[in-house]
């Protein structure tokens, strides 16, 4: 149980807050490339601050202020140009590094330019990796963007999946070292919205925490499996410090402000051998919806039944009120490695899990339950039976909402038609999350 003074530490993330510049020197998911295949500019909401993302006519990527300096114009109706964003208002340009380099009108009375030079907007780095778009909002020098190996896989189908939760992105977290949920939210919750007789899945037997550089490992048994089963041999990963990695998706929580988060999921489809070699030329991004055409809350879809768990403990969960237990050991772990982050970054120590050696940062290697699957491949007709890969072979179980494009493009890749259940299928006692 925290107090409400600690759990205000952990959820508060706007400037200043403790929480809110320890989680900007890190690179955060904001976007997918293919959002700007249509438009150049949209307004976006971050750490608390209101801002504009901008793809100018060059290809280079912005993310400065919303407001424009002159007379609070908002910049998300401004106009790309060769070097950066011009507002609507009165013409005034930036460029994006968040300097003023064009102001029309005071250029005519001011050849100098003397009032354009002194004029900058708060700006942040952006970088484009795996089909998105990632901004760092920390102090100089930023780190290095992550190059996790599963972005350099081969013979796959990538896509980008967003969602804006009304909730704190802590709440959200706290479910990637949390591996009693999956018994209870996905696997029995979709049997029984299929059938109110539906029989349990076999509980969990033991779990077990092990921290290391980019995060912690969480290894579960349950009663049907072995101590050979890779969930227990490997485990997943609570990847450090807003995410998580299960061996061919990773998902993201990334802090809209204290009461909402961007719910950022990335899945590799790996393609059967009998479809190599396949070459993606892009990878898509979209949103998915929260509720469905009557206005309830979609649970049909392994993200889905996680967002209506995490919106449901409120905007920022009360942890004042809780009454843990064993299952929540991993919980109670990833807490105090905040609280003791927290005191040494303000001690001058660096955050953990930075990568801050460009040689180092290629093809780093996470622990996967299915790397030798995803790197080598399978026949179609054991990667069906595969316990991991299977269900999204059959159908895009991670979220509910997928443009039919992108179906049609991966189905493609696949080379075969996939399922359009209402719910995904429970395959035995593995279902992916």
């Amino acid at each position: 149980m925290l107090s409400p003074e600690k759990n205000q530490t952990l959820t508060q993330v706007g400037s200043g807050t403790p929480m809110g510049e320890y989680l900007r020197r890190y690179w955060h998911p904001i976007a997918g490339v293919t959002e700007f295949d249509d438009k150049a500019v949209r307004p976006i909401r971050l750490f608390g601050e209101d801002l504009v993302l901008f793809k100018d006519l060059s290809g280079k990527y912005g993310l400065i202020q919303r407001r424009c300096p002159h007379r609070g114009a908002d910049l998300a109706f401004g106009y790309v140009e060769k070097e950066g964003l011009r507002c609507a208002y009165h013409g005034w340009e930036f460029a994006s590094g968040g300097q003023c380099v064009h102001q029309p009108y005071e250029e005519i009375v001011d050849p100098e330019a003397r009032l354009r030079k002194k004029t900058a907007v708060k700006a942040y780095e952006v970088r484009e990796k795996a089909g998105m778009l990632w901004a760092y909002m920390g102090p100089a020098p930023a780190p290095e963007l992550p190059d996790w190996d599963l972005f350099n896989y081969s013979n796959g189908f990538a896509q980008a999946v967003f969602a804006e939760l009304p909730c704190n992105w802590f709440q959200c977290q706290e479910n990637s070292i949390d591996p009693i949920h999956f018994e209870w939210t996905h696997n029995n919750w979709t049997a029984r919205q299929q059938d109110d007789n539906a029989e349990y899945v076999p509980t969990h037997l033991k779990t077990l925490y092990e921290e290391f550089e980019y995060g912690f490992v969480y290894k579960r048994l349950r009663a049907s499996e072995s101590e050979q089963n890779p969930m227990w041999t490997v485990g997943r990963v609570t990847l450090w410090p807003n995410a998580f990695y299960l061996g061919h998706h990773f998902e993201w929580r990334v802090p809209i402000d204290d009461e909402n988060t961007l719910s950022v999921l990335w899945v590799f489809s790996r393609v059967p051998k009998e479809q190599e070699p396949y070459v993606q030329d892009r990878i898509p991004s979209w949103y998915g919806p929260l509720h469905d055409e009557n206005g309830n809350w979609i649970t049909s879809h392994v993200a889905n039944q996680d967002f209506a768990a995490w919106v449901g403990q409120g905007p920022i969960a009360d942890r004042s009120k809780e009454t843990l237990g064993a299952s929540d050991r991993g919980i109670v772990m990833m807490r105090k490695r905040f609280f003791d982050e927290l005191d040494a970054v303000a001690g001058g120590a660096q955050p953990k899990g930075l990568i801050t050696d460009k040689a180092a940062n290629k093809n780093v290697r996470l622990p996967s339950a299915c790397r030798e699957e995803m790197l080598n491949g399978l026949p179609r007709a054991e990667q069906d039976k595969h316990p991991l890969l299977g269900p999204y072979l059959r159908d895009f179980i991670g979220q509910a909402g997928q443009p039919e494009e992108v179906r049609s493009s991966y189905e493609k890749a696949i080379g075969q038609k996939t399922q359009r259940a209402k719910f995904f299928v429970v395959h035995g006692a593995e279902t992916d999350d």
